[in-house]
């Protein structure tokens, strides 16, 4: 009886088992392995993963204030996620991918709201913007496992985009943050910020036709490049910083190599 059902399992075509996420997207399940379900969808996130490292790698080069690094490191949880969501089409899995979606574009809300100057907890707003961010995940986390409906995922995560569109807009056109960062600061934000946000909406366009999303990859660390120099030229000296590219990907160099003027939390 063992016997028949080892034979039986390894005889499936689904390694995995039946599909319990509330999503299959188009392309064809296991066509090239009983390992993996969606083999395109699955591969394309080592480019996104990739981009998070490189960014992850330039933030630790260049000594940006962790909560930077925790931005990329977000960045990379996606895209592991995303990977073994579309290996598996398990609905646990289904939750590593889009969980941590909600969880790090909120981050860059809180992020993009703490704009007194300094990296400490103790001089800025971060605390109070900290517990706002944990309880709205908590909130979110709870209502997306009781209400299992992709959609609402899907329109949540764009609210909390165009938020973050929204935000940075904002706070490039504010009287009080135009004092403390130049206008060529400025200008080269709302570019790589733009181009991000371009190429992400026409990724999660093509996302939501049911098609590999990688093009999201690019935008995402595009907008996450844009709002970190911003706010790293808000809340610090601008003359540290600069944007640069190498390889054809723009980054955030440290022009003054001495120390921050306020303390890096």
């Amino acid at each position: 009886m063992a016997l028949s059902n080892a034979t039986s399992l390894l005889s499936r075509k689904e390694f995995w088992g039946p599909v319990t996420a509330t999503l299959d997207w188009c392309e064809a399940n296991y066509q090239f392995s009983r390992y993996v379900a969606e083999a395109a969808n699955t591969f394309s996130n080592i480019f996104t993963v990739s981009l998070a490292c490189y960014g992850a790698r330039q933030a630790i080069l260049e000594s940006l204030p962790s909560r930077y690094l925790v931005g990329y490191a977000g960045f990379a949880l996606v895209g592991v996620g995303s990977f073994i969501f579309h290996a598996t089409l398990l609905f646990e899995a289904q939750l590593a991918d889009e969980l941590p979606m909600i969880y790090v574009v909120t981050y860059c809300c809180a992020i993009l709201c703490d704009t007194q100057r300094g990296f400490s907890f103790r001089n800025s707003n971060a605390l109070p913007l900290s517990i706002a961010f944990f309880l709205f995940n908590i909130l979110f986390t709870w209502s997306y496992m009781v209400w299992r409906n992709p959609i609402y995922h899907q329109v949540v995560f764009a609210i909390l985009m165009i938020s973050t569109a929204f935000r940075t807009a904002y706070l490039l056109r504010d009287e009080e943050i135009q004092k403390r960062v130049p206008g060529s600061e400025r200008s080269a934000v709302a570019r790589v910020f733009t181009s991000g946000a371009v190429i992400f909406a026409f990724g999660f366009f093509v996302w939501n036709m049911d098609n590999i999303f990688c093009n999201t990859a690019i935008g995402t660390y595009l907008m996450l490049v844009g709002n970190t120099y911003l706010t790293l030229c808000i809340k610090d000296d601008y003359h540290n910083y600069a944007l640069t590219s190498a390889c054809g990907m723009t980054h955030i160099a440290r022009v003054a190599k001495s120390k921050m003027l306020f303390t890096v939390v």
